[in-house]
């Protein structure tokens, strides 16, 4: 796929330099920065150790810890979602599980340890505010600097994609781009992540990602250890419509 302009890159002292123009976690295409659970009600006696119903696994009917406000937002049609709770409203330590939608309700899968943007989470994300949109958003779009992985998302690999320097805990950057999924705040449907097309204005941020966690807090977006993004990029089914849902704790529950 053809490769998509490149301007170089500096963002503020301490964050991070970029080897190419490309920038993910929050960046603009100006600035290049990067960056309770339901219950089942108990029946009458005790079922037998071996029975079906005791080995039956409980499949919420609604997403643990989504309130009302935040399941508006997940669209109808959505049968996949990528729940992204943060551990406080300014802290960049989160949780990622997958969810399938079945008869029966949400089907709970992998869960995986992340990280999200340095300060936290915000409802009002802007460029270079080092925290991560609340929201849901759908998820489109992949690519990466190393070989697709069996992704089933349209998957942009491409030089583009090469990331250098050091984060905000003094680790490196590098492979960190090697899977991406853009997260469609700010991005526009059915484009590569690299693509700097920003629907809502450039002051609103953009190039939040999930990609590969370096060990440290993003800029704005969600990172998964590799081993984690390639089974993402492998579940992923735009025929399931899938969304991200991401926030602190606290916020989703409303």
């Amino acid at each position: 796929m053809a490769l998509f302009t490149r301007r170089a890159a500096l963002i503020a002292p301490g964050a991070l330099v970029l080897s190419v123009t490309l920038a993910g976690c929050g960046g603009t295409g100006a600035e290049r920065s990067v960056g309770a659970p339901s219950t089942t009600q108990a029946r009458p006696g005790r079922p037998a150790p071996d029975s079906a119903e005791s080995a039956a696994p409980v499949v919420p009917a609604r997403l643990p810890g989504v309130g009302p406000a935040t399941l508006a937002g997940i669209p109808g049609n959505a049968r996949q979602v990528v729940l992204v709770t943060g551990r406080g409203r300014d802290s960049p330590v989160s949780q990622v599980v997958l969810y399938r939608r079945t008869s029966a309700g949400w089907e709970p899968g992998a869960t995986w340890p992340a990280h999200n943007a340095l300060k936290g989470w915000t409802d009002d994300h802007h460029a270079g505010d080092l925290r991560s949109p609340i929201g849901v958003f759908t998820l489109t779009d992949a690519g990466g600097l190393r070989p697709d992985p069996g992704a089933k998302l349209p998957y942009d690999r491409s030089v583009g994609f090469t990331i250098a320097g050091r984060g905000f805990e003094g680790e490196s950057l590098a492979g960190s781009f090697d899977y991406v999924v853009a997260i469609n705040y700010n991005h526009e449907p059915g484009t590569s992540p690299l693509d700097w097309t920003r629907p809502l204005g450039a002051g609103k941020g953009g190039g939040i990602w999930l990609h590969v966690d370096h060990g440290g807090p993003t800029h704005g977006c969600v990172s998964l250890a590799q081993e984690h993004m390639r089974e993402l990029l492998r579940t992923l089914d735009p025929g399931r419509h899938p969304v991200i849902v991401m926030g602190d704790a606290k916020s989703l529950a409303r």
